[in-house]
């Protein structure tokens, strides 16, 4: 690796972070139109079969990003932001090698695992952010982090599908072109962000979900943020498990439709997260802008669970879209709780609870709709998803706003 020596990180470091992660939604992007196809081919047309085998790869992604994000939060903490970053780097462009020439379905699951852990250098640009950025600007910065979320999110299924109409295993390579070309950039760009000095032994107890998830519990203010996170991150999983199932069911919308819904999304969660972040928390605080968030989201996605109509549906992406205030609010208070030492564990502990939602998520949405839905039930409800998911952006609108009110986050002093 070359020289770790510290310095005032450039503007070309903030945008090789911004790149990184705007790649890996990319890469996890191309994937969403035909890693599925690519599973019924390998499970020779069986729709059954590939279903359940789709519902497993999600599933094990997640418990991967559970596990292993607190991991590489502390080994990023112990070792530095810049080893960890570019080595996660250069994992998924050689796990996307290994997906492209994958000979049988448990050769892509294996793929599927690996890109699971490698991906977690999510939390490890959020860390990344903390130390260089102060107290008082991180929501803006997380702000843009969240915009190169949302990029990689309309970029990359328009991507994968056009790759994909060409050859199912295309979209695999250019995904690891990307990522080996973005792990090459940064080693000649990207300074490192910890100095020596600010860094903290490895911890192994630590270094694991439970460990990880235990500092969430370590501040009475961090504690009661986190639960207003984890319902948060529960309520957020209605969208990749709802949205297709919901609008061909309500509204018999074809992939056409759907497709430029999602980049709807998209593109209301770029431009909120990259454009609205910095001049909301300037004028409203930190707390305002997490509050203001969280109310337009639940409106949002009780207008979703109302909406008769499609065209109703689609009035409700603007106020999801400023829903993305809350989560750049989030972490900026999160993180005035913590030391500069404990950012990273900090940012693992929360990919780990959003793996915890990843997993429990998608569960909870899909059987509330299929309840919803029987036809053993004289009331149907289809929107019954979205109106759970406005109930927990409720529940977590309370829960931050008595967090706040009994005393705002203050900075911890090192341990």
């Amino acid at each position: 690796m070359a020289s770790t020596v510290t310095r005032p990180p450039s503007k070309a470091a903030f945008a090789f972070i911004f790149v990184t992660v705007a790649l890996d939604m990319l890469a996890l992007g191309i994937m969403v139109p035909v890693l599925p196809k690519l599973i019924i081919q390998f499970e020779g047309g069986d729709i059954v079969r590939a279903a359940a085998a789709t519902g497993l790869f999600g599933f094990s992604w997640a418990a991967m990003q559970f596990v292993f994000s607190p991991v590489l939060g502390a080994l990023s903490d112990r070792y530095g932001r810049r080893t960890v970053i570019l080595l996660s780097n250069f994992g998924l462009g050689l796990d996307y090698v290994l997906m492209a020439l994958a000979p049988s379905l448990s050769w892509l699951f294996m793929g599927r695992i690996v890109s699971g852990i490698t991906a977690s250098s999510f939390s490890t640009a959020g860390a990344y952010i903390s130390d260089v950025t102060p107290a008082e600007g991180r929501a803006a910065r997380f702000g843009m982090l969240g915009a190169a979320f949302g990029l990689g999110f309309v970029v990359g299924p328009a991507v994968g599908g056009l790759l994909g109409a060409y050859n199912l295993r295309l979209p695999f390579w250019v995904a690891a072109g990307l990522s080996l070309a973005n792990a090459a950039y940064g080693f000649f760009v990207l300074p490192e962000s910890l100095p020596p000095e600010r860094r903290s032994p490895l911890k192994w107890r630590k270094a694991n979900p439970v460990g990880a998830l235990a500092l969430l519990h370590s501040h009475p203010q961090l504690f009661g943020l986190s639960i207003a996170t984890f319902l948060y991150y529960v309520a957020h999983e209605v969208l990749p498990s709802m949205f297709v199932l919901y609008t061909d069911y309500r509204y018999h919308w074809n992939a056409r439709t759907v497709g430029l819904a999602l980049a709807a999304v998209g593109v209301g969660s770029t431009l909120v997260s990259g454009g609205l972040v910095r001049p909301a928390v300037k004028r409203f605080g930190e707390e305002g802008a997490l509050l203001t968030g969280l109310l337009f989201g639940a409106a949002g996605f009780a207008l979703y669970g109302w909406a008769p109509t499609g065209a109703f549906f689609w009035l409700g992406i603007p106020l999801v879209s400023i829903w993305g205030l809350a989560g750049p609010a989030m972490q900026g208070l999160m993180t005035r709780v913590v030391g500069p030492s404990e950012q990273g564990q900090l940012q693992g502990a929360l990919s780990s609870l959003r793996g915890v939602t990843g997993m429990l998520g998608p569960i909870l949405f899909t059987q509330t709709f299929a309840a919803a839905i029987d036809v053993r039930h004289a009331f149907k409800l289809p929107g019954a998803p979205y109106l759970l998911a406005s109930l927990l952006l409720l529940a977590s609108l309370g829960w931050a706003r008595r967090v706040i009110r009994l005393r705002p986050p203050e900075p911890r002093a090192e341990r």
